[in-house]
């Protein structure tokens, strides 16, 4: 499982907060447990900040051009201190694992680190679940190793069946019928897939029924995510949200449908189904119905910075203690009085006015 790494430029730092080295670690059925009582049970592994796209909400090609400094390979946590980190996650109650980027299947080797973390259990022997989300442009190459190495989930970006929305939002010009093959592709090979959609206001919500309609019956099943105020490169603005009812309106003019309960204990997307048995879709509501009360996931940069909240400003720099001789049980300390002290509600401030004027980490640095 070794890599070579390549010695690059390094790009500006980035901040990082202090590692508590007092303090309580609080438990619960197996779980660490934030002050507010919500335990870790999801970890979201960026292994990379290269993406081959540049959708507007994510890395606007103005502010990712060709002279932007992507972080130097070196800097980057290698497979190895990857799984040494998802071990000790998962020893502690984190029961699922999503790798994402950047544009995750542009990682070298990538199903090299999926066989190793598919071999982790959780304390009572269960298997993990890993899931991937990617902008499948390059599944196809990919899909079989990823198979053979024991992923079975993957999420699926698209965000228009129309070229040109679809091309516009990506910025790259690249096609949405490559992405819909590999879509069918996945299937086919029976990974569960689902399809994120973001949706923003003027531009893609005429497509939300489209999209309903190309993927009933098919067991494939797309979620459409209200525009997010992430970072600070996408230009955000309230009025280009479409809410989640807006959007669950549009399909039930088209279909009867009905809500359905979640899979899980913090689940981020609300879940319906159609009454003439077609499947279902889901609405992620982050801006206008915050689920902060019940969020599970912490998020591991592709340098090894943990962050708390996908809207946080800083994290906290777990790498250095990898590569400084750190044990198992002194990270293990670290990451749980870490979750300990956690208090991010983010999406609730927002959504009473009271969220602070800052700047935010990138989608790209962290993952979705």
């Amino acid at each position: 499982m070794a890599e070579v790494i390549p010695i690059a430029t390094n790009p500006a730092p980035v901040r990082s907060l202090p590692i508590p080295q007092t303090g309580a670690v609080r438990r619960s059925v197996g779980h660490w447990t934030d002050t507010r009582g919500r335990p870790l049970r999801d970890l979201r592994i960026s292994v990379t900040d290269h993406c081959n796209f540049r959708c507007r909400y994510c890395m606007p090609k103005e502010k990712f051009s060709n002279p932007h400094a992507f972080l130097a390979h070196t800097e980057l946590l290698t497979f190895e201190e990857i799984l040494r980190i998802a071990r000790i996650v998962v020893a502690n109650g984190v029961e699922k694992l999503r790798l994402t980027g950047g544009e995750p299947l542009l990682r070298k080797g990538l199903e090299e680190l999926v066989a190793e973390l598919r071999r982790l259990r959780t304390p009572d022997g269960r298997d993990i679940d890993i899931a991937l989300t990617t902008n499948a442009s390059i599944l196809h190459k990919k899909a079989q190793a990823l198979r053979d190495a024991g992923l079975d989930r993957v999420t699926i970006s698209l965000d228009a069946l129309d070229e040109g929305i679809f091309q516009g939002f990506n910025d790259v010009g690249f096609p949405a019928a490559k992405v819909l093959d590999n879509i069918r592709l996945a299937a086919d090979m029976g990974f569960r897939v689902k399809i994120n959609t973001v949706v923003k206001r003027g531009v893609n919500e005429s497509e939300i029924v489209r999209i309903c309609e190309h993927f009933r019956h098919t067991g494939i099943i797309p979620r459409f995510i209200e525009y997010m105020d992430v970072g600070t490169s996408n230009g955000w603005r309230m009025t280009d949200v479409v809410p989640s009812a807006e959007v669950v309106g549009m399909i039930r003019a088209k279909w009867p449908v009905e809500p359905v309960g979640a899979n899980y204990p913090g689940e981020t997307a609300s879940r319906w189904r159609y009454l003439d048995g077609a499947g279902e879709f889901g609405c992620i509501s982050s801006v206008t119905q915050a689920f902060c009360d019940e969020c599970s996931r912490a998020r591991l940069s592709m340098d090894g910075r943990l962050y708390l909240c996908l809207f946080a400003t800083e994290g906290y720099d777990i790498r250095t203690m990898l590569r400084g001789g750190a044990t198992d049980f002194e990270i293990e300390q670290a990451l749980g009085r870490i979750w300990s002290v956690r208090d991010n509600h983010y999406s609730e401030l927002r959504s009473l006015g009271l969220a602070p004027e800052r700047a935010k980490i990138e989608m790209s640095y962290i993952g979705g």
